[in-house]
């Protein structure tokens, strides 16, 4: 891995050469172990611990099938969908790997005693399988996490619904949060160059979900003027839905949990906060019960601030602890859009405000390849810059599982792979120097 990296650092290594680099038999990845899923079977989901669960193993390279790349990754990043896999909640990902190995031969691949995990990655083309054209050795890409088969009619509309539609990393193997990553060529996409590796590493997975499930036509369909509700406006997703309204003409208003956090939404152009710790709102009475004067309370929180007027979108996102007040808050006629649920899957609201006010609750999940390569795009143009909170090494990924765990992050937890250090891997030092006030506002530095 020593020559492979000293290529990517050298910055000056003709592309053709990397074709010609020698691949190891073994790298280093993230695991969980299909031996391991019982492990956290008598804690609560509070108490499980990904610093123990997650192991940094030597691995066999996987022989490419046609149509993926093997990527030589530099930085990749911690998602919530880490932290499921990592706690075996709600259910272990070995069933997953099982599933798509009965798919076909190639696909069987998958379904070994560990998964390399990980969603998210930044770094350079190293060989391409059979069938690949767009894509070549030495090409510096970030990636996006849709694997599809779309061998199905229903996927060639939209790819999400293709009904072979899998998260990379969660529900493949082979993830980014490695060495090596195996994808698919029709999740590459170009690295932005003024970042460095852990920058372009980050916006991945959130960015392109927040991009569909806000502005997409496939989601609500933002427009200017709309005012928009943000649960968690600061973390890892709610922060780019943030940008994405503040950068479509939207009114963000933003839902944090502590003075730092509404510092950050602040230093991106939001002015509209509800710290919800600092005001104690408390949902819930009891483990059974909602409390709707709470919603009452927030909702005329949000028109003060508003000057009277309710959310036209709710971005839901939170799930369980929240979602009786989104459907409650939301303007009459008005969207909650909702993916995640990182609070709790089973989700209760007061039907009477939903039904009798038409609202519609619109589900949102990932982004196809489109979706994906306009959000990129973005970044690239330096309209929505990464939000990158802080940066462990590769053998320190279940600290930085368990801070998204334990909600200690604020925007994106990175991971260097084959980068030695951070602030590497910018390409293009003039178009930086344009971003650098934004990226590092939003960095907090």
């Amino acid at each position: 891995m020593d020559q492979i990296r000293d290529a990517i650092l050298a910055g000056d290594t003709a592309p053709e050469e990397f074709g010609h680099l020698p691949v190891p038999e073994s790298y280093r990845g993230i695991t969980v172990h299909r031996d391991e899923v019982d492990m956290f079977e008598d804690q609560t989901t509070r108490e499980k611990d990904p610093r123990k669960s997650l192991h940094l193993d030597d691995v066999p390279v996987p022989e490419l099938a046609p149509g993926e790349a093997l990527v030589a990754v530099m930085a990749s990043a911690i998602n919530y969908n880490t932290v499921w896999t990592s706690i075996f909640e709600p259910v272990s990902t070995f069933g997953f790997l099982e599933r798509y190995g009965r798919l076909s031969e190639i696909t069987r691949r998958h379904d070994l005693p560990y998964h390399v995990v990980g969603s998210d990655l930044a770094g350079v083309v190293l060989r391409v399988g059979s069938g690949v054209n767009k894509w070549k050795p030495g090409q510096e890409v970030v990636a996006h996490c849709l694997s599809v088969e779309l061998e199905s009619p229903d996927g060639h509309d939209d790819t999400m619904m293709d009904p072979e539609q899998r998260i990379w990393g969660f529900e493949t193997n082979f993830g980014g949060l490695a060495e090596l990553a195996v994808v698919k060529a029709n999740q590459l996409m170009p690295k932005p160059d003024h970042l460095t590796w852990e920058e372009a590493a980050s916006p991945g997975l959130v960015n392109s979900t927040a991009y569909r499930q806000l502005v997409s036509r496939n989601g609500a369909d933002m427009k200017q003027g709309d005012t928009v509700l943000i649960w968690g406006a600061s973390g890892g997703l709610g922060s780019y839905a943030t940008q994405f309204a503040l950068n479509g003409g939207a009114t963000p208003v933003c839902v944090v949990s502590s003075p730092e956090k509404a510092a950050i939404v602040r230093s991106m152009g939001a002015e509209l906060v509800i710290d919800r710790s600092a005001e104690g709102y408390a949902f819930w009475k009891d483990e059974h019960t909602q409390d709707p004067r709470e919603w009452k309370r927030l909702g005329a929180r949000i028109r003060e601030l508003t000057g009277g007027d309710d959310p036209d979108i709710v971005f839901e996102h939170p799930g369980r602890e929240t979602f009786g007040a989104s459907v409650f808050v939301a303007r009459k006629g008005g969207t909650i859009v909702t993916c995640a649920s990182t609070s709790g899957y089973m989700h209760e609201y007061d039907n009477r405000y939903l039904w009798m006010n038409l609202k519609k609750i619109l589900s949102s999940h990932f982004a196809n390849y489109r979706e994906a390569w306009e959000a990129n795009r973005l970044v690239d143009q330096g309209r929505i810059h990464p939000t990158v909170s802080r940066v462990y090494p590769l053998d320190q990924t279940g600290q930085a599982a368990l801070d998204v765990h334990h909600n200690l992050h604020q925007g994106k937890v990175g991971v260097l792979c084959l980068s030695p250090e951070e602030g590497l891997g910018v390409r293009d030092d003039e178009k930086r120097s344009l971003h650098v006030d934004a990226i590092n506002r939003f960095r907090g530095v």
